[in-house]
C-alpha cells in the first residue's frame, strides 16, 4: 500500500484560484447535527471495537439515547429560532428507530447524508461488493423517508477503506466530509471521473473532540468556534471559505449546554456575507461553479 493514498493533489491556499459564495458571502456555513443510533451489543469488527467496555455498557449506551430522546429537541428549537436548515450526518438505522426526528428534519428541509447504518458498524475490513450495499441501502433509506437523493457522506467513526471513495463516486454520491485537510471545497480523485468533493468538515471544533477528548467547558467551546468563525470570515474577504459545525445531540443538547449552542447561532447569523448552507447546496454550487477551474490549476501544476 502506498504511503499517500492520493485522494487529492497539493494546491496551497495561497496559489488557487478564488471561489465565491451567493449573495458575495465571506464564509459558507452549514451545520451538522450527527443523529446517530448506537447498538446494544454490536457485532465484533476485526479492527475497532464499537464499545469502549463490555456489553452490556449501559452507562455508555443511555447517554447516547438521550441524544435521540431529549438532546435533539432542543437542537432544533434553536436552529429554528435563527432559521438554520441542517445537513444531518444520519446513521439511517434513525428512520426505523426514531421516525419523529425523521419527520421534524423533512419537515424544516434540512438535508439527510449518510452516516452509515449504525455508528457501531465500521466500514473496515468490507469488500467492494459489501460497501456497494451498504451505500445502496443508505440511498433507498433515504430516498424511502425523505424523498432527498443521498449527495454526501461521513462514514462512521470516518472509517475508510482504500476505495470507499471510488465507490461513492460510482453510487453518484457528490461530496465526502471524511477528509479533513482544507477550508474549502476541492476535487477528490476517483476512478469513475466523476465530479466528486471534499466538503470541510471539522475535527477542531467537533462538539465530542472539544467536550469529551478535550474536556473543554461549554464556555471554552463556544469561544473556539467564535475563533474559528472570525478567522475564516476575515480570510473570506479574500477568498471565500467553508465552516462546518458538526454537532451531536447527546452532547450539546444537554441542559447546560444548549445556551452555549444558541449563542454561537446567534453570534454567527448576526453578520452579513454569511451564507447559511446545508452541505448539499455548498457542494452543488462549488460542482457547478467552481470545480473545473480549480481542477485545471491542479493539472497545471503538473505540466
Amino acid at each position: 500500500m502506498q504511503n499517500d493514498p492520493q485522494l487529492y493533489d497539493y494546491l496551497p491556499s495561497i496559489d488557487r484560484p478564488k471561489i465565491h459564495w451567493p449573495g458575495g458571502a465571506r464564509v459558507a456555513v452549514w451545520v451538522a447535527p450527527n443523529i446517530e443510533h448506537y447498538e446494544y451489543d454490536p457485532p465484533a469488527n476485526p479492527m475497532r471495537s464499537a464499545l469502549p467496555r463490555p456489553a452490556p455498557d449501559l452507562n455508555w449506551l443511555t447517554l447516547r439515547d438521550y441524544g435521540n430522546r431529549a438532546g435533539v429537541w432542543r437542537m432544533i428549537e434553536v436552529m429554528d429560532r435563527y432559521a438554520v436548515k441542517g445537513s444531518v450526518s444520519l446513521n439511517v438505522g434513525v428512520c426505523a428507530h426514531y421516525p419523529e426526528i425523521i419527520e421534524a428534519c423533512v419537515e424544516r428541509g434540512w438535508e439527510l447524508f449518510s452516516h452509515g447504518v449504525y455508528n457501531t458498524r465500521y466500514l473496515y475490513g468490507m469488500d467492494a461488493t459489501q460497501q456497494r450495499a451498504l451505500i445502496q441501502d443508505a440511498k433507498d433509506t433515504i430516498f424511502k423517508a425523505s424523498g432527498q437523493p443521498l449527495t454526501g457522506w461521513l462514514s462512521p467513526a470516518l472509517s475508510n477503506n482504500p476505495d470507499t471513495m471510488d465507490l461513492l463516486s460510482e453510487a453518484d454520491v457528490l461530496y465526502t466530509a471524511d477528509l479533513m485537510h482544507d477550508d474549502q471545497p476541492l476535487p477528490v480523485k476517483v476512478s469513475t471521473g466523476k465530479k466528486f468533493i471534499s466538503l470541510p468538515y471539522s475535527l477542531e471544533i467537533n462538539d465530542y473532540t472539544c467536550l469529551v477528548l478535550k474536556r473543554m467547558t461549554p464556555r471554552r467551546y463556544t469561544e473556539a468556534i467564535r475563533d474559528q468563525f472570525d478567522q475564516l470570515y476575515a480570510e473570506g474577504a479574500d477568498n471565500p471559505q467553508v465552516m462546518c459545525l458538526p454537532l451531536h445531540p447527546w452532547l450539546i443538547g444537554l441542559p447546560h449546554r444548549v445556551r452555549e449552542f444558541d449563542a454561537t447561532l446567534k453570534y454567527i447569523t448576526r453578520h452579513d456575507k454569511v451564507w447559511m448552507a446545508t452541505g448539499r447546496e455548498i457542494a452543488q454550487w462549488y460542482a457547478s461553479h467552481h470545480y473545473d477551474n480549480v481542477a485545471r490549476a491542479i493539472a497545471a501544476r503538473k505540466d
